[in-house]
């Protein structure tokens, strides 16, 4: 039996692929909006995709940005993926619109400057030392799509037992955060589960340090 992880059901994301690709990294997953069974179990993934407005709405509705707190208080992992990495940060802009996110890092969610976006496809990563999610995979390719990042990383990393570990990578000029790691809260801009056998080793390093 792998290591108990709730996929978080809030209407958003991938749902069925983010399963399938947790199972395959060996953890045994449910697929609940239930905020007791997501505050219990031993990790948490939070996917998501399309609008950053639309996914507040439908995580709010499930109390999910409450989850995510009472979970990070308390040590409990979290993993964030697309859209589900930019709702932890405290503010995103699109269309002009301003939208309050959970605001567990500071930053705020922005277009990307590239010529061309959607930002779509294969791309390299730049891995800091210690990286726990990208070990063993510093030199693969993940593979993204979005129009929307973290531009500025902006949290001021005072607590040196809990360091925040961030891999950027670079499109059209522009560069931007791929995938963050502090403390129990991680998070990836890319498509783990749509990034072949680099993604799949990317989450069974996520599940193995939830033991």
């Amino acid at each position: 039996m792998g290591a108990d992880v709730v996929v978080l059901d809030y209407g958003s994301g991938n749902l069925r692929s983010a399963v399938r690709a947790m199972e395959r990294a060996g953890a045994d997953v449910t697929l609940t909006a239930d905020f007791d069974t997501a505050l219990e179990a031993k990790g948490l993934v939070v996917p998501g995709v399309g609008a950053f407005a639309a996914c507040m709405q439908g995580l709010r509705a499930v109390r999910g940005d409450r989850v995510i707190g009472r979970r990070l208080a308390g040590g409990r992992p979290v993993l964030g993926i697309c859209v589900g990495m930019q709702i932890l940060f405290e503010t995103g802009i699109e269309h002009g619109v301003t939208t309050d996110g959970c605001g567990e890092w500071p930053g705020t969610v922005e277009r990307i400057e590239a010529d061309i976006v959607p930002h779509m496809g294969w791309n390299t990563v730049e891995v800091p030392t210690g990286s726990t999610l990208f070990d063993g995979i510093e030199d693969e390719r993940f593979y993204f799509v979005h129009s929307y990042g973290v531009r500025h990383w902006e949290l001021d990393d005072t607590h040196p037992s809990m360091p925040a570990r961030v891999t950027w990578t670079s499109y059209g000029g522009d560069r931007f955060v791929a995938a963050a790691e502090n403390g129990p809260l991680s998070a990836t801009q890319f498509h783990p589960e749509k990034s072949g056998d680099a993604g799949a080793a990317l989450l069974r390093n996520w599940v193995t340090s939830l033991s």
